[in-house]
């Protein structure tokens, strides 16, 4: 797919800067909302073609656009426009952990890790509380990104689901069959179902690579 280019104005309103990434879902561009003077992170799903997943990509929008927790970005847009689905979301500026871990080519200090662990944790249980539960299914360090003021935000729901029956397949939970290696727990590998103690395993094993 190509990219969208420097200067494109979307929906007479979002200015694309350039391109920051590439998600689970699609790519992540830097733009600036032109009605409020601010930048933001607009992402395109790569999969326009394909109902179940651009249906994936409209209900990610939709979910984090009712969640409120200082761990998770806030959405404020999507649409479609030509062939694709947008989706608006707040622009954290900053590395995320793998980068910083890269750059740092030495394990964390454990005091950053506990403190990024409790807040991960904490916005866990907000997602699990909810009705009907929301699983994450893809924490890693790629999809934790750090702020200025060192904390983490939680990105990429595009492989989350938001129901627990473990007996359901993929087209009736809404949920994408897919995961990332040495991060997923084993019954995502397996293909068997996931539940909020999936995600905590998936936390447990990030929090080792760090």
């Amino acid at each position: 797919m190509k990219l969208i280019a420097s200067n494109t104005l979307l929906q007479n309103r979002y200015l694309i800067v350039h391109l920051i990434g590439n998600g689970g879902m699609g790519e992540v561009y830097l733009a600036v909302d032109q009605r409020l003077g601010s930048p933001v992170a607009l992402k395109r799903t790569f999969f326009s073609d394909n109902e179940m997943l651009g249906n994936a990509f409209e209900r990610e929008a939709k979910t984090l656009a009712r969640l409120r927790h200082n761990v998770l970005p806030k959405v404020s847009d999507h649409f479609i426009e030509g062939d694709h689905q947008y989706l608006i979301m707040e622009h954290i500026a900053g590395e995320d952990l793998a980068k910083r871990l890269e750059a740092l080519n030495k394990p964390f200090p454990l005091s950053w890790v506990m403190y990024w662990a409790d807040q991960l944790l904490d916005a866990l249980n907000y997602l699990h509380s909810n009705e009907p539960p929301i699983i994450h299914r893809d924490i890693k360090p790629q999809n934790l990104k750090l702020t200025n003021e060192n904390s983490i935000v939680l990105l990429d729901f595009g492989l989350s689901k938001n129901s627990l029956d473990v007996s359901q397949i993929a087209t009736t939970t809404g949920s994408i069959v897919g995961y990332t290696p040495h991060y997923a727990p084993m019954e995502q590998i397996r293909g068997t179902g996931t539940n909020a103690r999936s995600s905590k395993r998936s936390t447990s094993r990030t929090s080792r690579w760090m």
